[in-house]
């Protein structure tokens, strides 16, 4: 019989594999993680050791705090947090996190305290996911990115303008009749469905790295699609900003809503926006030239040339 290992099969994502044994709800004991792992309980642990500097148990510990933490500040009690982290007392759950925070949970306010140290970067991210930090900031060198994301949201700004101008009959007209971006978004054949997913996709994404709600269908008229943009263009500048600032790119969102769980680096997340939110554009124009309506081309050294004259 061959000695088991903690080496996930080929092609599986290998931090998701370490990180779903230890976090796994039942997995409560070392045993158990290494079951998960189908390793024995010491090689799992070495090898999670030597890959995240800090061991199974450690890291399940203070991740389970991190979201009490939370918790907490979103209005849970105490002892419901407690129970919830796997502690057996109220009392040692209480120790344990005024160890860590520095002070006691009834002391925690909403926002503060989340993230205790960590060697690894690995955190609890509302309201179900993980934040993975990449080790060190660096230049992102992203500048011309930055640019890219000016570009998408007032060309999308400019687009629904447009878009507004027509009837209600022409913005939902079927145009292409089956056609099909991105297969879990379904068939997007009108100006209206278009111009729509380029605002939810923003809307979705801000609420996976903010840890908020997934966002509740909205009206897609013209008018609720220019608020709706106006609002949400806003937040990704100001993300996608914060993520160059800090050199943050390599940090990793682990979507634990996803079966199996999946990882997103946040470089991943805005270039896959950019390039969708890309298509799209065209599509719309594509679009609004088949119901009468003079478009540009869209394209950014235009745009560039209209907003800074040519030059950045």
């Amino acid at each position: 019989m061959s000695q088991p290992t903690a080496e996930p099969p080929s092609g599986r994502d290998r931090l998701r594999e370490l990180l779903d044994a230890v976090l796994h709800e039942d997995n409560a004991r070392l045993s158990d993680m290494a079951g998960q792992a189908h390793a024995s309980p010491f090689h799992f642990s070495r090898t999670f050791s030597r890959d995240t500097g800090e061991s199974p148990v450690a890291l399940r510990r203070r991740v389970l705090l991190e979201r009490a933490a939370w918790q907490i500040g979103q209005g849970s009690t105490v002892t419901d947090a407690a129970f919830t982290a796997g502690y057996e007392s109220v009392e040692g759950f209480i120790r344990a996190f005024s160890r860590a925070f520095g002070h006691p949970p009834g002391a925690t306010t909403r926002g503060s305290g989340r993230w205790l140290e960590a060697p690894n970067g690995v955190h609890f991210h509302p309201p179900f996911h993980l934040w993975v930090e990449e080790g060190s900031p660096r230049r992102s060198g992203m500048e011309p990115t930055v640019l890219q994301i000016h570009h998408d949201v007032d060309d999308t700004t400019h687009l629904i303008e447009l878009a507004s101008r027509l009837s209600e009959e022409e913005y939902r007209a079927t145009r292409a009749p089956g056609r099909t971006v991105l297969s879990w978004d379904g068939p997007e054949e009108s100006i209206a469905h278009t111009l729509g997913l380029l605002v939810k996709s923003k809307e979705v994404w801000l609420a996976s790295i903010e840890g908020a709600d997934f966002p509740e269908p909205a009206a897609d008229d013209p008018d609720s699609l220019r608020e709706r943009h106006r609002a949400a263009g806003a937040r990704w500048i100001a993300t996608v900003d914060d993520i160059g600032r800090r050199g943050a790119w390599g940090d990793r969102l682990i979507d634990a809503l996803c079966d199996p769980p999946e990882s997103f680096s946040l470089v991943g997340v805005v270039v896959h926006v950019l390039t969708f939110a890309a298509h799209r554009r065209q599509l719309v124009r594509q679009m609004l030239r088949e119901a009468g309506v003079a478009v540009d081309h869209g394209d950014p050294i235009e745009w560039l040339q209209n907003h800074y004259g040519g030059t950045t």
